[in-house]
């Protein structure tokens, strides 16, 4: 049985982190790209936002006893199977994860464009990944 206390404490981080990153969403390309102290605060962040977005994904795919996935990606792909997330918001997370490699991995430079198209359009969807788990939890009581 998936420990609802565990996950409710990982939303309300994620909520907090949104809360802290909401600070930034009127930065430029250009200012994001002019400051290597705030390209890590919101980089760092938005890392720690898709891995608990990911941690509670895990929580919820082990619960179910759903399909073990093969890749940060595929967590948010078997939840959109299994119907606890939109078509489109498993897109979203797919992206999410998909950043979330890159800036762990150093796979190339992190795109400012993308980073600030995050902070100024994304963060809600943050916010919708934290619903559709509560409304999860809520269908398994």
């Amino acid at each position: 049985m998936v420990d609802k206390m565990l996950v409710l404490k990982k939303l309300a981080s994620l909520a907090e982190y949104c809360k802290q990153l909401d600070e930034f969403s009127t930065l430029t390309v250009a200012g994001y790209r002019a400051d290597w102290k705030v390209q890590r605060i919101v980089e760092r962040t938005l890392q720690m936002m898709i891995e608990l977005c990911a941690d509670v994904a895990g929580h919820l795919i082990s619960d179910q006893g759903l399909r073990t996935p093969e890749t940060y990606a595929d967590t948010f792909r078997v939840l959109g199977e299994n119907e606890i997330l939109s078509a489109e918001q498993t897109a979203v997370m797919e992206k999410m994860a998909k950043f979330r490699n890159i800036v762990v991995h150093q796979y190339e430079t992190v795109d400012a464009e993308i980073v600030i198209l995050v902070l100024q359009q994304h963060l809600e969807d943050f916010d919708r990944f934290s619903a559709a788990v509560v409304k999860q939890l809520r269908l398994k009581d």
